[in-house]
């Protein structure tokens, strides 16, 4: 399966596609190049019939810290920018098969929102969570936080920017299974196997994105 510098896709058992991001120097901030990669890989994992489910994860030890700030900031037109995060967010929210998030570390900003995104989440004990943008009047993403914690929750995540760990994020149901460091790829690729083998999967996870708010959309973004 492809891969780039900044992503690697690969199969991982029967009907499971992994996919890493890899900038684990940046801990895997999202910079329009991992953004396009994740569009591209999704968009031929949706077509290949040999794959039922996909876990996501991050290298380095860390899920993803979010949008890359350094280039948001360097850009002369940050409204492109925005524009592009339309058209990722997309391609992920309406997913049509499957996804599961393999958790280690920090999984804050976007990085949260990636894994909210995912319709399960297994999350090593020493995972993070949060939405600290808002400590620099960046907003937070209320309507997705809330799909998947009660409202109050999200409501006080995205007031206060406040960093939360696996513990209170099991607590708040935003994660489905939690396990020891390191094990969260291995415990989330079991899950995907579960997932793959059960044959009305796939069709499951039509119907999730038919209800599912319309919180992204594709109209006039740059992909």
């Amino acid at each position: 399966m492809s891969s780039s510098e900044v992503l690697q896709v690969e199969r991982r058992g029967e009907g499971v596609a992994l996919v890493t991001l890899d900038r684990p120097d940046k801990r895997n901030a999202l910079n329009r190049k991992l953004r396009q990669a994740i569009i591209d890989a999704l968009d031929a994992l949706g077509a290949d019939d040999d794959v039922k489910v996909v876990v996501v994860c991050g290298s380095g030890g860390v899920f993803c810290a979010g949008f890359d700030l350094d280039e948001l900031m360097a850009a002369d037109d940050q409204a492109a920018v925005f524009a592009h995060s339309t058209s990722y967010h997309h391609a992920v929210h309406s997913f049509t098969k499957p996804l599961v998030a393999a958790i280690e570390g920090a999984a804050v900003a976007g990085g949260m929102d990636l894994a909210l995104m995912c319709d399960l989440r297994v999350a090593a004990t020493n995972a993070r969570f949060g939405q600290p943008q808002v400590k620099m009047g960046v907003p937070a993403a209320f309507e997705l936080v809330r799909m998947v914690v009660p409202e109050p929750v999200a409501r006080e995540l995205c007031l206060t920017g406040r960093i939360i760990d696996a513990d209170e994020a099991t607590e708040a149901g935003l994660v489905n299974r939690s396990v020891e460091p390191g094990g969260a790829l291995e415990a989330a690729l079991a899950l995907a196997g579960e997932i793959a083998a059960a044959a009305g999967s796939v069709t499951m996870k039509q119907v999730f994105v038919k209800a599912q708010p319309a919180l992204f959309t594709n109209e006039g973004a740059d992909s």
